[in-house]
């Protein structure tokens, strides 16, 4: 398992390491790619990730306009969000692919055909990354996701099921960064 090649705590920051030089603020920004097809969004959250006092990245959590996001309504599940995550170093997409099938693996996926078969979607839509690339994925609950590299689109891909767990990795209670969980649903200040 990656995790316990690289250590859990790294693992899981590199795979919320799906960002950032000059802040969060580098993520605060819709690519106008995300937002043509998107539709009005507005910002939900954001926070930074870092690990051992290394910064991985930024990220911001975008949720439909005119949607609340927080404690009463913790759950985007309901509409359409986008991710936008920005590293701060470089990581392979292999790496990128591995530590993403793990997590879904530790929230609870146990079919090991489905995961190999979400690892071949994943390979399509998450290419390596340099510091300062950024990676958005925008979750269709019910339908899917679609995500961009540098503004440009990598993948689309029609399966509910996965997008629903990939954005689990960030987004749900069990996730292994709670306080980054927090800020991007706007349920904790971001420093």
């Amino acid at each position: 398992m990656i995790a316990r090649r690289i250590g859990g705590g790294l693992a899981s920051a590199l795979l919320v390491g799906v960002l950032a030089l000059p802040g969060v603020a580098a993520a605060r920004t819709l690519p106008p790619a995300v937002a043509a097809v998107a539709g009005p969004m507005q910002l939900a959250g954001e926070g930074e990730m870092r690990w051992l006092g290394f910064k991985l990245y930024d990220a911001a959590l975008w949720v439909e306009a005119r949607r609340e996001v927080g404690e009463a309504s913790p759950d985007v599940d309901e509409g359409e969000h986008a991710l936008v995550i920005r590293y701060a170093r470089a990581i392979t997409a292999e790496r990128l692919v591995e530590v993403s099938v793990d997590e879904m693996r530790r929230l609870g996926e146990r079919d090991e055909a489905r995961l190999a078969r979400w690892r071949t979607l994943l390979q399509q839509a998450l290419p390596s990354v340099a510091a300062g690339d950024t990676l958005v994925g925008l979750h269709r609950p019910g339908r899917g996701a679609s995500f961009w590299h540098q503004g440009r689109l990598t993948a689309h891909i029609d399966d509910a099921a996965l997008a629903r767990a990939f954005f689990a990795i960030w987004l749900d209670e069990r996730t292994r960064e709670p306080e980054l969980r927090a800020r991007l649903l706007g349920l904790a200040d971001t420093p």
